[in-house]
């Protein structure tokens, strides 16, 4: 991956225009594209991998080849073959494809190809399996189907291009100028197996050697693979050594030493700036966590949808709690599995007024108004969900109650696949799986009658504005409802923990860091108190990509709803944070307790939300939900207790054993349904707004953790906190 930055939407508009202007100018001729001859061999053939759904590009690039000609003088789009992408929708990656593509690879082949003298990754992170993307494994799948069809066609040489590209004026001029280099060089057709025509240098240079004028060879470093020559028998070659472990533009710098690669001393096939790439790049998170890379910082979720309202009916075990995980996931505020809604909602609804949510799913005290619902929403769309093939009287019943709608049944798979969906609403799908969530049912609604009491010494902090954050008004306080019994799997587990030691079965000492960190966390930053338990220290300390040392430290196992307790004295070094935190990524889901050095008589608690199963790469926004409690005392003073109680449909924080804050369903966000590693750290903030300035001339800082204890499920899969 070449961690290039986007271009700005100006840059973008003027450089497609500037596209078209180009394509009225006098064309190119170039020699090195020709039919095969026994007296010379060219390129005679050009795969496009283009995907099915993206006929637009199809026609750009078959413009952008009639902008050059071959040795014949016809243009070269008749040179060109369709080669259909495989779409990532399509990809599983529940089992690796054994034959093609291994779907995992690490760090440490990442740094291989761009190293960072200035990271310190230790030995785990090297190591530690990533999974590709389904956008990655799909690209890599395109382009080895497209190898295997060179390696059985007669073509001596084939020209691959992605359909994102534009090919430089000069590049007619390059290619034979390279061309006529090799063939004297090689005393003959040239001998290499790849040559690229694209690519981007890895940051500090790759490693290469100049062998022409116009050529060199690369040890490693060359990104993008979105336009190169093959051989017939580099295509075999390759074919040979696969598995392809990683991105394929990573994967294949590791077979330089095995192959024999070539490139233009200058890239003549470019990416184009004015197109948005929908590649999900999978190295980012381990990028961030070695500080190499800030990402994360910005909004990820684009799509919002256009058809609404939403209504969906169906009985139990029909896949009602995964339609409206799935709607969530298609960007819909919606409400679910709720026997009731709040009666100033339900009013609205009748009334033919939009409500506080796009989409209602699985909501009881809907379903008998159905025909009121067709008739003051004309535009809406109605989903039903059945059991397969099986008769369903009651089915058949809202079936006719929705005659005219716009409806459509989902029976048996068809409930657990986004084509169909997709389809009713217009909207493409995410990337991530269609998500099959554990059925909820309709929970009991409390009325607001029963709803905690808003404190009012409390204050709404800038939120992040997602379709999963419910905006406050004056009379929405969420939705209260009776919890339920834990998960289905995994054991409940209680513990107080002194940390009189740091047991290695039950804590990580955190070796990484993030976004907003400006330092990194090291182990020697933690370290026993003469007091008792931990000191988590922030110091100044020259770390190559951070100016500073900080301290974490975090469970082995994840946590699936429970209680959350820690004994902490917080720091009040203005811009260092003490954090006590729920945490997991794909989806993100988070809950916190802060203390910000420049404040430490105020509490920030905050949730984070986005939607979907594991692996689902959602990650919107970087403000949470946050509100600043008044402690009525300074937390940098003495240790105190603070805790997070945490199950289905509510959060509770306390502080010395007082409620302090509550939150139930959509207030203002759902409830974290997925597991979560606890964390304890210390950090410096790059936020000036969230910490103050960091008064770097205070350090050392440190917070005393005195002890943690936990009462809840652990379900010990590990999710990547």
């Amino acid at each position: 991956m070449n961690l290039t930055k986007p271009f700005h939407t100006a840059y973008r508009i003027l450089h497609y225009l500037a596209l078209n202007l180009r394509q009225r100018l006098p064309r190119r001729q170039s020699a090195t594209f020709r039919s095969e001859t026994p007296e010379r061999s060219g390129i005679s053939q050009i795969y496009v991998i283009n995907l099915d759904g993206q006929p637009r590009r199809w026609a750009e690039i078959q413009r952008e080849f009639a902008c050059v000609l071959d040795a014949e003088g016809n243009d070269l789009g008749t040179r060109t073959t369709r080669y259909s992408a495989v779409d990532a929708q399509s990809v599983s990656q529940d089992l690796p494809d054994g034959e093609a593509v291994y779907p995992f690879y690490t760090l440490g082949d990442q740094l291989y190809v761009e190293p960072q003298p200035q990271a310190l990754p230790d030995g785990f992170d090297l190591t530690r399996p990533i999974c590709m993307s389904s956008a990655e494994v799909a690209i890599a799948r395109s382009h080895i189907g497209v190898w295997r069809s060179i390696a059985q066609s007669s073509a001596n040489y084939a020209l691959i291009v992605e359909d994102d590209v534009w090919l430089e004026r000069g590049l007619a001029h390059a290619i034979d100028q390279a061309w006529d280099e090799m063939t004297k060089a090689d005393g003959g057709d040239p001998k290499f197996d790849v040559l690229y025509l694209s690519y981007a240098e890895a940051r500090h240079g790759a490693p290469k050697e100049l062998i022409s004028a116009n050529l060199f060879r690369p040890e490693r470093g060359l990104w993008y693979l979105s336009g190169y020559v093959l051989s017939k028998k580099g295509a075999q070659k390759l074919l040979n050594l696969l598995p392809c472990r990683g991105p394929i533009d990573l994967w294949i710098n590791q077979q330089f030493q095995e192959i024999d690669v070539r490139a233009l001393r200058r890239p003549v096939i470019h990416q184009r700036a004015d197109l948005v790439s929908t590649n999900s790049y999978s190295i980012l998170p381990a990028l961030t966590k070695i500080g190499v890379l800030d990402y994360g910082s910005t909004a990820l979720f684009h799509q919002r949808p256009t058809c609404f309202p939403v209504f969906a009916f169906g009985r139990p075990g029909t896949g009602l709690s995964s339609v409206a995980m799935a709607l969530s996931m298609l960007g819909y505020r919606c409400c679910s599995d709720l026997d009731r809604l709040p009666e100033t909602e339900l009013k609205a609804l009748l009334a033919g007024k939009r409500g506080n949510f796009d989409a209602y799913v699985n909501v009881g005290s809907l379903e008998p108004h159905v025909d009121q619902l067709v008739q003051r929403f004309p535009q809406a769309k109605f989903i039903v969900t059945e059991h397969g093939e099986i008769d369903d009287p009651a089915s058949d019943q809202l079936l006719i109650n929705l005659l005219g709608a716009d409806v459509v049944c989902l029976k048996g798979d068809e409930t657990f696949r986004w084509r169909a969906l997709c389809e009713h609403l217009r909207t493409p799908p995410p990337v991530a799986s269609y998500p099959r969530v554990e059925e909820i049912g309709q929970r009991k609604y409390l009325g607001t009658a029963e709803a905690a009491t808003p404190n009012p010494r409390i204050r709404q902090l800038r939120h992040d504005r997602s379709p999963w954050v419910a905006e406050p008004n004056a009379i929405w306080r969420g939705i209260r409802t009776i919890s339920f019994e834990g998960p289905t799997r995994g054991s409940r587990i209680v513990f107080d923990d002194d940390l009189s030691e740091v047991q290695p079965s039950r804590w990580l000492l955190r070796n990484d860091t993030f976004p907003g960190n400006l330092g990194l966390f090291r182990h020697s930053n933690v370290s026993a108190c003469a007091e008792g338990g931990l000191s988590l220290a922030v110091r100044e300390e020259a770390l190559g990509v951070r100016n500073f040392a900080a301290a974490a430290i975090s469970s082995c196992g994840s946590f699936l709803y429970g209680r959350f307790e820690a004994i902490l004295q917080a720091t009040n070094v203005p811009g260092v944070i003490t954090g006590f935190f729920l945490y997991r990524a794909s989806p993100r889901q988070e809950i916190d307790i802060e203390i910000a050095g420049n404040c430490p008589t105020q509490l920030l608690v905050n949730v984070f939300y986005n939607p979907g199963s594991e692996g689902a790469k959602f990650d919107y926004g970087y403000r949470g939900t946050p509100v600043a409690i008044p402690l009525g005392f300074d937390a940098s003073r003495a240790p105190h207790r603070f805790a997070i109680e945490w199950d289905p449909c509510e959060i509770r924080w306390l502080v010395d054993g007082t409620l302090v804050h509550r939150r139930g369903v959509w207030n203002p966000t759902p409830i974290p349904d997925l597991p979560m590693v606890l964390h304890v750290n210390t950090w410096p903030a790059r936020s000036r707004e969230l910490a103050g300035r960091l008064a770097s001339n205070k350090l050392p800082a440190a917070t005393n953790l005195r002890g943690i204890s936990i009462d809840a499920f652990d379900v010990s899969t590990n999710v990547g906190g």
